[in-house]
Parts: structure tokens; C-alpha cells; sequence
């Protein structure tokens, strides 16, 4: 009897490895109790002191966040640079990148915090996605648990970050298949869009919106011309919500139902198509919204990671080990 029940065990445990890749390979909120009990403490003093320093910041993490996991997974892919030694180059220069992601830096004071702390225990991937959760807390959102575990890549695809992140000139059937192909619904999609409700676009990205698009407040398009003017100033900044450019709240999606969207594609999810019902909800009911933004975070912090012995605990996030 011993042996039988020795042998289903041993079954069992083989079993766990074909289907998972290894006996640790599941995510969980309390990865690092005991390898690295300060982790989400030192990762949340970094992020509140990053957002108070500059208030963009938060934005700018949660971005990173997002342009991490859409292409080939949460895996910190986005956080490599380019390597001329070895031919390498990385998705920070891709078109949805270059010059606009922002908040490496912040990353960086991170990991080596928790490289003192706790060498080579806390992944970069795992990072980005608890910041991004803390941004959201600090300007006012919704918290959510993150499960941990992420392993970082090894590599990073130039190629798909231009292919796979949304662009800010999509019409809506072309944002729907963009979240579809990551396993997100319709109603998913709207609610992360919401992300918007913070951060700021550079005028190049919204300069035809606000002088030749006809379903925008003139009012609204005039105020955002004085700052993006008809040619130059590709650089010049203003805030993705006018509401409250800010704080996270359900301001984008009030902004939304009166032709107030910066972005082509922020003012597609409300123009006489099929979400305009979507963002009228969001508009009238934040709670609504956070709890629909939260639940999808956690989908999307578990897009393709790697666990278990795939992958690796970066050093130094902007290079593998």
C-alpha cells in the first residue's frame, strides 16, 4: 500500500509539471511572504514618492505597465534597451514607444532597492505590474491584489510592439480587434481604456483630431489648439481628460459622452456605435467602472507570463543577466 501511494504521488507531481511546467509555476499574492517580505512595501514608498515628486508619473507607470503585457506577455520585455554589441534591439524604439514611454528610471531606483534588500528574488515583470496597481491607488483609483511569480524575458520584439499595441488614430472596430486578439471582451476593453483618465498625449498624436474632426466640442478643440498649434509643437503636451487631468476617476468617460476625448480612438468608443452604452454606464457609475477596471487588470497582468524555470530573474532590468 505504501508504494502504490508513493507511486500516485509521484504521478501526480509529474502530471503538475506537464500541465504547468513546474510545481511553482502558479502566480500568487503571497510569492515573496517569505523570500522578500518588504517587496510590496519598498515598491509602494518608490511609487508614492515617484507620483508626489511628479504627478504624470503614475500615469506614466501604469502605461508601462500595459505596453509591457500586450506584447508576447507581462514579462518586462519593454524594459530591455538595445544591445549594438549583440545586434539587439528592443520595443523602447518601436513607433508606440519611442519618445513616449516614460518611468524607466523610477524602475530602475526599484529593483535596486530590492536588490539590496533581496538579490535576485523580485522579478522586473512582477515590478511593473505591482507599480502600475499602486499608481492607480495613489491618484485616487481603485486597488486591486496583484498575483506574483512573473518571470523576466530573455528577449523583446521590436517587430510586435508595432504590430500589437493600440494606436491612438484606431477606429473602434479596430481597437476591438486589437484587445480580442489578447483574450478581452468589448466591455473589458472600454474599462481599460478608462486608463486614460490620467497621463497626457503629445499634440502629433491628436493634432488632426482637433482641427479636421467634426465630433468634437468646438469649445474643447479650440481650448486644446492653443496648445498644439496647426503645424510645430509636435511635442507640446496636454491631458488625455480635461475633467480632471489627474486623478483617477470616471472624468474620461463624462468627457467621452460630450465629444470631450482627446485621442481619435478615446472619442471612438462614443460615436453612435455599439459602446456607446458602455462608456454612458462608466460615466454614471465610477464604482461600476473601478471594479470593471480592476478585474481587468488582473486579466491583463496574466497575459502569457512566465513562471516557474522559463525565463529569469533580471539583475539589472534593461539587461538580461
Amino acid at each position: 500500500m505504501a508504494f502504490r501511494s508513493h507511486y500516485f504521488n509521484l504521478c501526480c507531481f509529474f502530471a503538475m509539471i506537464i500541465l504547468f511546467g513546474s510545481c511553482s509555476a502558479q502566480l500568487s499574492s503571497y510569492y515573496y511572504a517569505k523570500t522578500c517580505p518588504k517587496a510590496l512595501y519598498i515598491i509602494k514608498t518608490a511609487v508614492l514618492g515617484a507620483v508626489a515628486k511628479e504627478s504624470r508619473m503614475g500615469a506614466s507607470l501604469l502605461r508601462l505597465h500595459f505596453h509591457d503585457c500586450f506584447v508576447n506577455g507581462c514579462d518586462a520585455s519593454v524594459l530591455l534597451d538595445d544591445d549594438d554589441a549583440s545586434n539587439f534591439t528592443g520595443e523602447k524604439s518601436a513607433a508606440p514607444n519611442a519618445n513616449s514611454l516614460r518611468g524607466f528610471e523610477v524602475i530602475d531606483s526599484i529593483k535596486s532597492k530590492l536588490e539590496a534588500a533581496c538579490p535576485g528574488v523580485v522579478s522586473c515583470a512582477d515590478i511593473l505590474a505591482v507599480a502600475a496597481r499602486d499608481s492607480v491607488s495613489t491618484l485616487g483609483g481603485p486597488t486591486w491584489t496583484v498575483e506574483l511569480g512573473r518571470r523576466d524575458s530573455t528577449t523583446a520584439s521590436f517587430s510586435n510592439a508595432n504590430t500589437d499595441l493600440a494606436s491612438p488614430l484606431m477606429n473602434l472596430d479596430e481597437l476591438i480587434s486589437v484587445f480580442s486578439k489578447k483574450g478581452f471582451t468589448e466591455k473589458e476593453m472600454v474599462a481599460l481604456s478608462g486608463s486614460h483618465t490620467t497621463g497626457k498625449a503629445r499634440c502629433l498624436v491628436f493634432r488632426n483630431r482637433i482641427y479636421n474632426e467634426t465630433n468634437i466640442d468646438s469649445e474643447f478643440a479650440k481650448s486644446i489648439q492653443s496648445n498644439c498649434p496647426s503645424s510645430g509643437g509636435g511635442d507640446n503636451l496636454s491631458p488625455l481628460d480635461d475633467g480632471s487631468p489627474v486623478i483617477f476617476d470616471n472624468s474620461y468617460f463624462k468627457n467621452l459622452v460630450n465629444n470631450k476625448g482627446l485621442l481619435h480612438s478615446d472619442q471612438a468608443l462614443f460615436n453612435g456605435g455599439s459602446m456607446d452604452s458602455q462608456v454612458a454606464t462608466y460615466s454614471e457609475n465610477p464604482i461600476t467602472f473601478y471594479v470593471d477596471f480592476a478585474n481587468a487588470m488582473v486579466k491583463m497582468g496574466n497575459l502569457s507570463v512566465l513562471t516557474g524555470t522559463d525565463g529569469e530573474i533580471r539583475t539589472n532590468c534593461r539587461k538580461v543577466n
